[in-house]
């Protein structure tokens, strides 16, 4: 994330003050709290934090894609400038499949079982022909051959998301792939329509080490390869060091520091941002060394007052307790919320 001003690139997406309120037993509660960030062309956001921070909550909104018992209060999402709230449905369904590619945690749940890979990447392409060339050369085609184009076409995308012998893939169904060949496919059809943002919700969860690996490799050279920009969902620091150009630090539902990813390695400043590079095992010798940051994460019905990590906070002071911190800006590039270490820099 770049402050404003230190880059002419392009704002694929601008989140700013974004407030979303969840319906929890016949009341509204607060689950994001003024939430702001920025991605800029071709970049790649991470957004970390333990479960429950509100990572997916944030990133299920910039579509539109909230569930029933949510709501958007206040703010603003702007994708390449045209803001995004307050649009109707149709709007949106168009917005979802041409603009913005979700990526999910569990392939198998977003492929249809009973229709072989190829076809249900086709399937994009008949919908909307236009992603095979000109209208007008298109239009000469018959349906035999436009139906044969769109089948190639799959096959090239599956090649591009590095499926070995791909001629083979597109006629198997899902089931009779592995777990990262099933993620590889969906990222092939989140391509298809070449988005301006791709979104990746923990979508090496599920996949084993190896295969994690295989995956985040295809996302960092499609990245350069394609110039994607994303907005990544994790947990995982080490996803967040290989893949992330930047770095928003989520905590029940606010946005506690933002930096490059360098500069938040080398020198988190907010509590929680250190205490979640401290969790992260490392080995000394033989042994596994780990600090776990103790406490859990509030419930957002009885969230407590103040700073909301103060009472998992041993930097806290009295402040904390009963005032919310602003974000200020400590070095350039890099925005921190906690009355400990907000002094702006001199």
């Amino acid at each position: 994330m770049r402050m404003p001003g230190s880059d002419d690139r392009t704002a694929v997406l601008e989140v700013k003050d974004l407030c979303v309120e969840l319906g929890i037993r016949g009341r509204w509660v607060r689950a994001l709290n003024n939430v702001s960030l920025t991605i800029h062309s071709g970049e790649a956001l991470g957004l970390i934090g333990e479960s429950g921070s509100g990572k997916s909550l944030t990133a299920l909104s910039v579509p539109g894609l909230l569930p029933d018992n949510a709501r958007v209060v206040s703010g603003s999402i702007r994708l390449m400038g045209e803001e995004l709230l307050g649009k109707t449905e149709q709007e949106l369904n168009r917005l979802r499949a041409r603009s913005v590619a979700f990526v999910f945690q569990n392939p198998t749940t977003y492929l249809n079982p009973v229709l072989k890979v190829g076809q249900q990447i086709a399937e994009i392409f008949e919908v909307s022909p236009e992603l095979l060339g000109p209208a007008d050369e298109i239009g000469k085609l018959s349906k035999r051959a436009r139906r044969q184009l769109a089948w190639d076409r799959s096959i090239d995308y599956l090649r591009l998301v590095k499926i070995p012998d791909p001629e083979r893939i597109v006629r198997q169904y899902p089931f009779e792939l592995s777990g990262g060949m099933q993620q590889r496919a969906v990222i092939a059809m989140g391509l298809v329509r070449r988005p301006y943002l791709v979104i990746a919700d923990e979508i090496t969860t599920a996949l084993d080490v190896t295969v994690q690996a295989q995956i985040l490799s295809l996302l960092l050279e499609l990245r350069h390869s394609i110039d994607m920009t994303l907005l990544l969902i994790t947990h995982d620091m080490g996803i967040v060091a290989q893949l992330a150009d930047s770095v928003a630090v989520m905590y029940s539902g606010s946005i506690v520091e933002c930096a490059d990813v360098r500069s938040l390695f080398n020198k988190a400043r907010h509590p929680y941002s250190k205490a979640l590079l401290e969790a992260v095992p490392t080995m000394h010798g033989r042994h596994t060394i780990f600090r776990p940051i103790p406490g859990a994460i509030p419930a957002i019905t009885d969230p407590p007052s103040g700073c909301r990590f103060h009472p998992r906070c041993l930097h806290a002071i009295e402040v904390c307790s009963h005032e919310k911190p602003d974000s200020v800006l400590t070095a350039p590039g890099h925005t921190v919320a906690c009355h400990v270490y907000g002094a702006p820099a001199q």
